[in-house]
């Protein structure tokens, strides 16, 4: 297995982390989805599994995902709009 692969495939899985982590924190209570933290953690998440996506020729869910990314960075231009 190449390091690319392996940097891949880690980054599929951190990116997964991020994302479920994040939902689970808001659905308990514990992070809104208004906070810096859900935000970035969507969008790196997000962009982490776009690189994974992709590699794996998974087209469709490479383009979900970036969509994913392109609402979180909405939604961080938003909130450094409103303050």
């Amino acid at each position: 297995m190449l390091w690319t692969d392996i940097l891949v495939e880690a980054l599929g899985w951190i990116g997964s982390v991020l994302i479920v982590g994040a939902y689970a924190l808001n659905i308990q209570g514990k992070l809104r989805a208004d906070q810096p933290l859900y935000i970035w953690s969507n969008m790196i998440g997000g962009i982490f599994f776009v690189v994974n996506t992709i590699a794996h020729k998974a087209y469709p869910s490479a383009l979900v995902n970036v969509i994913w990314v392109a609402i979180a960075v909405y939604s961080i231009l938003k909130t450094k709009r409103a303050s």
